[in-house]
This record gives structure tokens, C-alpha cells and sequence, in this order.
């Protein structure tokens, strides 16, 4: 017990010695969290809208109004010149062009019926999806308010849309927890790993093969540190979201602490795993970031998992980062509980357990 504590400490005091790592520790959940969290967005609130207005009549410019008025839309041209919207298009100077034809305003009011059309640069599907639908949105609420106007139709059926956990759709909060849980799991697996493989090129891991030390002592001594650093970034991270976005828990901290110690203790599983097939930094850095790219990507960050193919999901059954950026947002936008999670918890001990095991018997040192 005596040489783990030893251990531990003289782990703490390299890792404190290390300014780059300090500077890491700070800087780097600052940077995420306030650069990342406003550019991993997929809200569109600047929407560049070439106008080709052929009937220049009142209900024609109200339509258009309509559109300059949305926090969505930018009119950044006005003709009649369907060359010039092209090559606006083109050009990247516009994303959509609205077209009102001749004689809209005289169709409204002898046919009750009129045509707009709505081009869209759909190079990113997304962005175009947003768009579509903001545009409708905008078109069903200019009809609306000529119906009413005309006393066309009534509505008895009133309708009230109610938005569950992030009432103000603020991407943001549904981005935050996805960002940290990538900071938690590159200074949990990533850092770890490659501060046991520096030991090897430096040759002190040698120096301790030679040793009476336990094979146990020596790995808790290198993974423990992280756990602690890795959960310190968690909890600067929360601290940076509230001050910063407003971010509020609605769950139990100790639910999601809980999980993220084991889920911690998986991936630090994988981090001693890759350093024990490792012989230097470089070999680490390109482990690590070819499995952190592909488990990033297909956790759920940016898209549902539920969306994926049916091979992508059972792909994703090995993956620990879907399981913890399932968890932390159900936690902490949902405010769930033990019994909500209770499937990914069983998930993640046991990958946890497999693991550890598997990493532990792959590191070779010597026990005298």
C-alpha cells in the first residue's frame, strides 16, 4: 500500500511538472466549450435570399417582408434577372432564391389561389432540409393571414406545440454535454496512454520492470491520475457551461458522476491497452485518433443514432462514447436517474470489466 502511494505521488507531482499538461488541463476545456459549442451547430440563422419579384404588387412585397423579417433569411439581392440569381447561387453569394410570378397578386384575389417558387442550394442537405422548412413555415403563415383576412375559413382547433427538456431549441444545450464528453474521453484514454508510452521512450518504465512492485500498483498508479484529472475537466466544464451558456443540471450529480467514473475506467481501459501495443507517442497519437474519430462520429454528437443504419447501431453496441453521450444529456437536460439508465449502466460496467481485463493482460511487467 505504501508503494502505491508512493507511486501515485510521484505520478501527481511529474504531471504537475509538466506545464504543457497544466496548460492543457485549462486551456483546453475553455477552448472547446465556448470555440466548438458555437460552431457544432446545426441552427441556420443566416439564411442569403436572392429576391425576383415579377409582380411588384402590395401582397407581393408582403410576401417578401415576410421573409426580410425572419431572424432566418438576409435578402442580399433584389432583380429581375433569373442569370443573375443563377450565378448568385453560383457564387456562394446566396443560398435560396424566391420567385414571385406576374399576376400574383390578381390570382390571389380572382382564383384565391397563387404560386411562389423556392430554389435552394442543396450542395449540404441539412442546411437545405432548415431552409425548406423555414420557407414553408414563412408561405403557410402569409396564407393563413389572407384566409383570416378574407374570412375564407375558420380554425376551432386551436393548436399549441410544446417543446419537452429545451423549450428555446438551444442547440447549444444539446451540444454542450456531447463536447464534453469528447474532453472527458481525451483526457481520460488519449493523455494516459501517451504519458505511459513517454515512460518507455524515456526508459524509466525500465528502470521499474527491475523492481519488487506489483503489476496492479504499478497500472492504478498510472490510471488513476487521469480518472481524477478526467473528472476534474468534467466538473470546470459544467462550471464553464453554466457561467457561459446557462447550462442547469436537472439531474443527480451523483448519477452522473457515478457513470462516469465507470465510464472512465473503460476508456482508460483502452488507453493502457493501446500504450501496451505502443512503443512511442507517434504510434499512440495515430491509434488513438483513428478509433476516437470513428467512435466520435458515430456516438450521436451530430446525428441520432437511431437514424443510422441497422449495421451502423450493432457497430455502435462496442462503442462507450454512445452509451456516455446518451447518458450525460439524458442526465442533464431530462434530469433521469439511475432506473432511466440503468441498460447503459449494466452496458458500461461490463465494458468496463472486459477492458480493463484485456488491457491488464496485455501489459507485460515483470513481477518478482
Amino acid at each position: 500500500m505504501k508503494s502505491l502511494l508512493f507511486l501515485l505521488e510521484k505520478e501527481f507531482i511529474q504531471i504537475f511538472r509538466d506545464k504543457t499538461m497544466l496548460k492543457m488541463m485549462v486551456g483546453v476545456p475553455i477552448f472547446q466549450l465556448v470555440i466548438l459549442v458555437n460552431a457544432a451547430t446545426f441552427d441556420l440563422k443566416n439564411t442569403n435570399l436572392a429576391v425576383m419579384d415579377f409582380d411588384m404588387s402590395n401582397s407581393s412585397r408582403e410576401l417578401v417582408s415576410q421573409f426580410s423579417n425572419s431572424p432566418f433569411f438576409t435578402p442580399v439581392l433584389s432583380t429581375h434577372s433569373e442569370n443573375e440569381a443563377y450565378t448568385a447561387i453560383e457564387e456562394g453569394k446566396a443560398d435560396a432564391i424566391l420567385t414571385i410570378p406576374r399576376y400574383f397578386e390578381r390570382d390571389i384575389a380572382i382564383k384565391h389561389t397563387a404560386s411562389v417558387m423556392v430554389e435552394i442550394n442543396a450542395i449540404n442537405a441539412s442546411s437545405a432540409g432548415l431552409i425548406n422548412s423555414y420557407s414553408n413555415t414563412i408561405i403557410t403563415k402569409y396564407n393563413q393571414n389572407h384566409l383570416i383576412q378574407g374570412k375564407k375559413v375558420s380554425m376551432p382547433i386551436k393548436t399549441e406545440i410544446a417543446y419537452w427538456y429545451n423549450p428555446e431549441l438551444n442547440y447549444k444545450l444539446f451540444m454542450l454535454p456531447g463536447i464534453l464528453v469528447i474532453l472527458v474521453t481525451i483526457m481520460g484514454s488519449f493523455m494516459a496512454a501517451i504519458n505511459m508510452v513517454k515512460e518507455k521512450e524515456l526508459g524509466t518504465i525500465e528502470q521499474l520492470n527491475v523492481t519488487p512492485l506489483k503489476k496492479s500498483s504499478f497500472i492504478i498508479s498510472k490510471l488513476f491520475p487521469f480518472w481524477v484529472i478526467a473528472i476534474f475537466e468534467l466538473s470546470f466544464g459544467l462550471l464553464i457551461g453554466f457561467f457561459l451558456f446557462n447550462l442547469q443540471v436537472k439531474g443527480s450529480f451523483f448519477v452522473l458522476y457515478s457513470f462516469t467514473s465507470i465510464y472512465l475506467i473503460a476508456v482508460l481501459g483502452i488507453g493502457l491497452l493501446i500504450a501496451a501495443l505502443s512503443d512511442t507517442q507517434q504510434q499512440v497519437m495515430f491509434v488513438s485518433f483513428f478509433f476516437l474519430l470513428i467512435f466520435i462520429l458515430m456516438s450521436g454528437i451530430f446525428t441520432s443514432v437511431e437514424s443510422m443504419t441497422l449495421g451502423a447501431q450493432k457497430v455502435n453496441m462496442i462503442n462507450p462514447i454512445t452509451y456516455f453521450m446518451r447518458v450525460i444529456r439524458m442526465v442533464i437536460l431530462k434530469g433521469s436517474g439511475f432506473y432511466e439508465i440503468r441498460h447503459e449502466l449494466v452496458a458500461m460496467t461490463i465494458f468496463a470489466i472486459v477492458s480493463l481485463a484485456i488491457s491488464i493482460k496485455a501489459f507485460r511487467k515483470t513481477v518478482s
